[in-house]
């Protein structure tokens, strides 16, 4: 999903020594020496269901789709998103609650604004949160 943090993800992941996948539809070219890469058909969530075939519990997840933020932490996986945000059972129904809400709104046409500008600090944001999930679950 063309996810702005797949390099500081992995430089992350260098530091802590620990295994990293990335999943990407062929319309996307991505190779890197430390990441195991899955290029994958395209279709209609066919990363999603072929990463969610992969995890397991403990794991740590990085998207910004909500559904999959669900499914990932109902396999017990840990699931930030881009941004920086941990997602859990606690909080993910307001998420997707969000997401329901704008989708009617879309199909009523009315105008729905799109996601912000991605901010300067948020990489900081989401690195810190990336680091503590990698602490504390080593």
């Amino acid at each position: 999903d063309a996810c702005p943090v797949t390099p500081l993800a992995i430089k992350i992941a260098r530091e802590y020594n620990v295994e990293i996948h990335l999943f990407f539809d062929n319309a996307h070219k991505f190779e890197n020496n430390y990441a195991t890469v899955y290029i994958l058909d395209q279709g209609k969530d066919s990363v999603d269901f072929f990463l969610l075939s992969k995890v397991k519990e403990k794991d740590i997840v990085i998207t910004h789709d909500y559904g999959l933020a669900s499914l990932a932490l109902a396999k017990k996986a840990f699931v930030i998103s881009n941004n920086g945000t941990l997602f859990s059972n606690e909080n993910i129904d307001i998420f997707l609650n969000r997401r329901y809400i704008s989708a009617m709104a879309r199909r009523r046409n009315d105008k729905v604004k799109g996601p912000k500008k991605r901010a300067p600090g948020i990489n900081n944001h989401f690195s810190e949160n990336l680091r503590k999930l990698i602490e504390e679950n080593l």
